[in-house]
């Protein structure tokens, strides 16, 4: 299911520029707006600009580099032609005919042509350098603060599974945790009930996450998302009310595996491929066959 567009605005000169992502990594900048510092009339300003030769160059080599389904044939024809008199071409002609990715044309209240911020930027220093280097002062100035509210939302949840985990170890101590155990014991109790919270959620255990990135500082949960770690904390707290229900370890992997999913999917950021897929009875016969290698210990 497409993931829903995220919105967001810069500014040049006194003039709004929309900008829309929905993967945080391809954002696509309105050409559209940009246009408006040079006229009235935008969908002249973006054909004039694509009736250039090295324009229509630029746009087949970004296209090249990241569209494997780019139609190199009616690329060649409209290299060919640009620079004529007689050679006029639009954002959707263009669009259509050579399954351009780099470009989209949008309809609605917030219509308008929309390009990847490689060639938005290659746009807007056409328009004019100073309105370019103004249009990325902006633009980094938008990275910058969304980078900070994503690193403070980070460390906050990160905190907040910390302290739910302190709930979690204590229901542990209280209920699984005999007076006769040795202190290695308790250790591996401890860990082995960390790892049903990261085989709910993650897939792997803590061990498995440290072989496949031998080269990585911390541990799987310094690695998490944001969302991940939302959802950890609500495991947390659920999990220690499993544990002091009497539910078995067994069942309280399944039912947190349940809940992991389930509150992943209603987070916009999600990512259904970072999570292995549940199968009730198939996954948990997965994870009893780790245990039966001495990954995880799991009750019978």
């Amino acid at each position: 299911m497409p993931k829903k567009p995220v919105k967001e605005t810069i500014h040049a000169k006194g003039i709004d520029i929309g900008i829309y992502t929905t993967d945080f990594e391809n954002e696509f900048i309105s050409l559209t707006d940009i246009a408006r510092y040079r006229s009235d009339n935008p969908t002249a300003v973006l054909q004039n600009w694509m009736r250039n030769r090295d324009v229509i160059e630029y746009l087949g080599l970004w296209e090249t580099l990241h569209n494997p389904d780019f139609k190199h044939l009616e690329f060649e024809v409209f290299r060919s032609e640009a620079g004529s008199n007689a050679f006029a071409l639009g954002p959707q002609k263009w669009i259509r005919e050579t399954n351009a990715i780099g470009m989209v044309s949008k309809s609605g209240r917030y219509g308008g042509t929309y390009a990847h911020v490689d060639i938005a930027m290659s746009f807007a220093t056409w328009i004019s350098p100073e309105f370019q280097l103004l249009i990325m002062k902006d633009y980094r100035r938008l990275k910058v603060d969304e980078s900070s509210r994503l690193s403070l939302s980070w460390n906050l949840n990160r905190e907040i599974s910390k302290l739910n985990y302190r709930i979690h170890t204590d229901a542990i101590k209280d209920n699984l945790i005999p007076a006769d155990l040795t202190a290695e014991q308790i250790a591996f109790t401890y860990a082995s009930e960390a790892d049903v919270l990261n085989m709910a959620l993650f897939g792997k255990t803590a061990r498995m996450w440290r072989n496949e990135n031998p080269g990585s500082k911390g541990n799987i949960r310094d690695y998490a998302t944001i969302s991940q770690l939302l959802v950890l904390s609500n495991m947390e707290s659920y999990n220690a009310i499993l544990i002091e229900q009497g539910k078995s370890q067994s069942e309280r992997l399944v039912l947190l595996r349940k809940m992991a999913v389930n509150q992943m999917r209603t987070l916009a950021s999600l990512d259904m491929s970072s999570l292995p897929l549940l199968e009730d009875s198939s996954y948990l016969d997965q994870l009893k066959e780790k245990a039966a290698e001495g990954k995880l210990m799991l009750d019978k």
